[in-house]
């Protein structure tokens, strides 16, 4: 099949063709306007060569620009926020004032400056208070903030600032992050272009964050024209190079632990009517993905991110922005101890007494390829009014292979019986306009989207367990490896096994069968229209706002979604009070979407996915009413302290299975699902060179069963309602920074600490002791030693089998190895790769370092569920700006430390959707940069 950067260069012309082509003020994103005026002195004179300086405290935004010989100045690409714009000239008295920025219209000022006395300067100051009377519950980060926040992912570098930055959001591994209790439902609209898809780095590569200028992570009740994906809505701007006469841009280069090395490339420049910015990067680590074992091998993995946003404006009113990106990762699936010298069937995998031997280490990894082409054209309308019209299209190629030798792919019964190959494909495209109207107390937008995603995908699937579909079993009741059919089993002195599915007979690779493959295709068609309102009247702000949904996939729904927010600022004592209210539509994931939909109907596939019986095969939408309340509060203009209050209610709740020890995970549909919960955000704007914030939060993922769709959940059987295992309790994330700017030698020295504290996921395959409550987690596990209460060592995730001799119930034994993973230890007896614990432990010794696990009598998938411990991380980073005091190439040194501590912790424990993962242990990295 052609290579996805070959079609990338074929359509390369295209696009420019198509950008040149149009005839078409400056383009702006759909998420970003600009800040213009002209500057004169009191009689009306023009005063050239004056300084505007704009900046927001909060965000870390700073831009600078001089009024040309008309007095005029304009900055472009500002995102929307409130802002304290500060003017000076010499022989004038500096000019400080407030502005605020809500819509792509802009905003024009008149700035006056009046004439200085000769031996005294005269500020004047407009009364702009810190706190943002904005409804929605927001954060905002700019680039000049967030270079200086240690990253603890390279490679998914955007989802670890939002993470860092951002109140309710529980961290797990290879990048994913979930917003305010559901799994993974965020989007991202960069320059105005949607992507509700998947970002996490084991689906899709994201946008390089070198590209980013300034990031909004709405998680309070979303605007109207935001819909899909909505717990968090990341609201990207990219970097431009409009208005950049002097071309300027760095080169970057890193080294660090596990032979991770990095290189980068950036530039800006243009003129008054275009600009480019573009930007080219490298990565390669052999710590890629984070592993199931702290230990890290087989986790090699590199990427490579292009990126360029071209801006030109045609005329006073017409302009164009172009962005493209080609992005392509590849990457080892981490190994575990299981994973080495995997022993299988290596000949007579059909006769009674099959050979078997060590085939090698399990050696499979994946390759995604991403492109994007997003045109925006921008005409303004008269004063007040500004029309977008946006095209897009977007690609990710998903190839996963399996080990050579697909016996190698053998894992422990509780993860992997079937080698897995995957060439999956997903493009999205599609259009959207926008027309936005300012004036008076009214900032107007109306808006249509439209996008078509096609779905391929291709699965080969083949069954390398010797006894995972046995025809013949001992006369315990235990399957046997060899034999090919039933009737064999009398001729050799057994049993025939009951529970043998000859369906799967031709694709048993132990005994000489073949891959079976699968063929899925889906197309998926949304539409919304959307209208909002922000009305400015006194101290009220109101949003108001109305959208309707179409979806049209393998399954359709429409939905009319009201949004309100209303916020009220008591100025004397500088605090907002707001409430706001949400209806949307939650739409499947898409990833996997058709094998999850139709594999359960498929008598091959069905046992191999895990279907649970009775449950039915198409995803449906579902939607949510969302409700939240908060405030803001500044104390002075030293601290700013927002939270609000959350209350999320999901008829057809979305989440994600795996399939067995692989990255390939797919979606599935739950009856409903409760959120409530808080979050917090402390700020310290700069002070004195010294800033910090703080984010904290407290979400509940109250999910309820049937499982209504999908394939591969094995939780929620006693159709009570259980916490999904990314619901945590707490956490938060502290960070504080410095600069000194004093003397010529350590003048531009920083630093930047994280501190990050998580209260511990959900660990739903743990071990515990509890047979009362009929909501307990523990029932598979529970036993008894010598009359006495007992744990056994076996995956409470899973159901239990049925022996058919003795009719037992007969629950999958964990290995010692996952054993190990946990942390597990029955009294002064210690689990390690190799040893595993006796498989039945008293529950008064049953133990673990890493897991928080009821008291026994006490485990309630509710209220009490099995925890990944409480963990305290602590990153670093320090850096030298302008290393050698130069004028035009400037060398800057940084050197970051993350998990400073080496703390030795999971992310989760065998998580039906992200299985076992530990947290990066200590990782340096240095990287110079050169900026001309």
């Amino acid at each position: 099949m052609p290579s996805l950067y070959g079609k990338f260069l074929r359509i390369m012309p295209l696009a420019a063709l198509l950008f040149a082509t149009v005839i078409s003020h400056a383009a702006q994103g759909g998420n970003a306007g600009s800040v213009r005026g002209t500057v004169t002195d009191p009689s009306g004179a023009v005063i050239a060569g004056a300084t505007v300086h704009l900046t927001n405290a909060l965000s870390g935004l700073d831009r600078t620009a001089t009024t040309d010989g008309a007095g005029q100045f304009e900055i472009d690409n500002v995102p929307f926020n409130n802002y304290q714009l500060s003017i000076s000239a010499s022989g004038f008295a500096p000019l400080s004032q407030s502005l605020v920025l809500r819509s792509s219209v802009g905003t024009t000022l008149k700035p006056v400056l009046q004439i200085a006395a000769a031996d005294s300067t005269v500020t004047v100051e407009a009364s702009g208070d810190l706190v943002e009377t904005d409804p929605t519950f927001h954060t905002d980060v700019d680039r000049d903030m967030f270079i200086k926040v240690p990253m603890e992912s390279q490679s998914s570098s955007l989802s670890s600032l939002v993470t860092a930055t951002t109140p309710g959001v529980s961290s797990d591994s290879n990048g994913l992050f979930h917003g305010l209790g559901d799994h993974a439902s965020n989007s991202f609209s960069v320059d105005g272009q949607a992507i509700t898809d998947q970002q996490s780095k084991v689906f899709s590569n994201q946008v390089p964050s070198n590209s980013i200028q300034s990031i909004q992570v709405i998680s309070g009740a979303p605007p109207a024209e935001y819909g899909d994906k909505t717990s968090l809505v990341i609201v990207a701007t990219t970097r431009s190079g409009q208005g950049v006469t002097k071309p300027t841009g760095s080169v970057t280069s890193s080294y660090g632990s596990f032979g991770s090395a990095a290189g980068g490339f950036d530039l800006s420049y243009g003129g008054k009517n275009w600009g480019n910015f573009l930007e080219l990067d490298a990565m390669n680590s052999g710590r890629f993905l984070d592993p199931p074992e702290f230990s890290v091998f087989h986790d090699k993995g590199n990427e490579e991110n292009f990126f360029d946003r071209v801006d030109y404006s045609f005329s006073a009113v017409d302009s164009m922005h172009l962005d493209l990106n080609y992005s392509r990762s590849w990457f080892q699936t981490p190994n575990a101890f299981d994973n080495v010298n995997v022993t299988n069937v290596t000949s007579g995998g059909t006769t009674a007494n099959p050979t078997f031997g060590v085939i090698g280490d399990t050696d499979q990894h994946s390759q995604i390829g991403t492109y994007n082409i997003s045109p925006t054209y921008t005409r303004v309308i008269g004063n007040d009014s500004v029309l977008n019209l946006g095209a897009f299209v977007r690609r990710d190629e998903y190839s996963y292979y399996p080990s050579g030798n697909p016996l190698a792919d053998l894992g422990p019964p509780t993860l992997q019986t079937s080698s897995i190959g995957q060439y999956r494909t997903l493009t999205n495209a599609g259009l959207h306009s926008d027309i936005s109207y300012s004036k008076g107390i009214h900032t107007i937008k109306a808006g249509v989207q439209f996008s078509h995603t096609f779905l391929r995908e291709n699965d080969s699937l083949g069954v390398v367990d010797a006894v995972y579909d046995s025809p013949c079993m001992d006369q315990g009741g235990n399957p046997l490896p060899g034999y090919s059919d039933p009737s064999q089993c009398v001729a050799g002195g057994v049993l025939a096994n009951p529970n043998y599915l000859p369906v799967l007979a031709p694709y048993d690779l132990t005994r000489g069968g073949t891959l079976y493959d699968f063929y899925g295709r889906a197309d998926v068609k949304e539409v919304a229209l959307y209208i909002e309102d922000q009305i400015k009247k006194g101290n009220w702000l109101f949003n108001l706002g109305l959208r309707q949904d179409f979806y049209n996939g393998l399954s359709a729904a429409r939905q009319t979604e009201p949004r309100v927010g209303i916020a009220y600022n008591i100025k004397p004592s500088a605090t907002v009070l707001r409430v706001s209210y949400a209806r949307t539509l939650e739409t499947p994931f898409n990833e996997n979407l058709v094998l999850s939909s139709t594999g359960c109907s498929n008598d091959v596939l069905a046992p191999l996915l895990n279907c649970t019986p009775g449950v039915s095969t198409i995803e449906q939408p579902g939607f949510r009413n969302e409700f939240h309340a908060g405030l803001e509060q500044a104390f002075g203009k030293r601290v700013i302290v927002s939270g609000e209050y959350i209350w999320k209610y999901t008829h057809n709740a979305f989440d994600f299975s795996v399939l067995g020890n692989t990255p390939i995970t797919f979606p599935i549909d739950w009856h409903n699902s409760k959120i409530p919960g808080y979050a917090l955000h402390v700020e310290v704007p700069e002070y004195h060179h010294f800033s910090a914030y703080s984010v904290m939060s407290s979400v509940a993922a109250r999910f309820f069963p049937p499982q209504v769709a999908g394939a591969g959940a094995t939780v929620g059987q006693t159709g009570l309602p259980f916490r999904i295992d990314h619901d945590e309790k707490f956490n938060q994330t502290t960070h504080l920074q410095y600069t000194y700017s004093r003397g010529k030698v350590l003048n531009g020295l920083w630093g930047g600490f994280n501190w990050r504290f998580d209260s511990g996921q959900v660990a739903g395959s743990t071990p515990c002791y509890g047979i009362t409550d009929p909501n307990t987690p523990c029932t598979n596990s529970s036993t008894t030693l010598n009359g006495q209460p007992a744990i056994a060592m076996v995956d409470t995730n899973l159901p239990p089998t049925i022996n058919p001799v003795t009719g037992a119930s007969v629950a999958l034994p964990l290995t010692a190895d996952q054993e190990f993973q946990a942390g597990f230890a029955c009294g002064a007896d210690k689990a390690t790769p190799t040893h595993a614990l006796q498989p039945v432990c008293p529950a008064s010794d049953f133990t673990s370092s890493l897991i928080k696990i009821p008291a026994p009598g006490t485990g309630d998938n509710d209220h009490n569920p099995q925890r990944i411990a409480p963990r305290n991380l602590f990153d670093v980073s320090v850096g030298k700006n302008n290393l050698f005091h130069a004028d035009h190439v400037k060398t800057d040194l940084d050197v970051t430390a993350i998990n400073v501590t080496n703390e030795y912790v999971l992310y989760n424990f065998l998580s039906t959707f992200s299985g076992t993962h530990y947290v990066t242990p200590r990782a340096l990295t240095a990287k110079v940069t050169f900026n001309f």
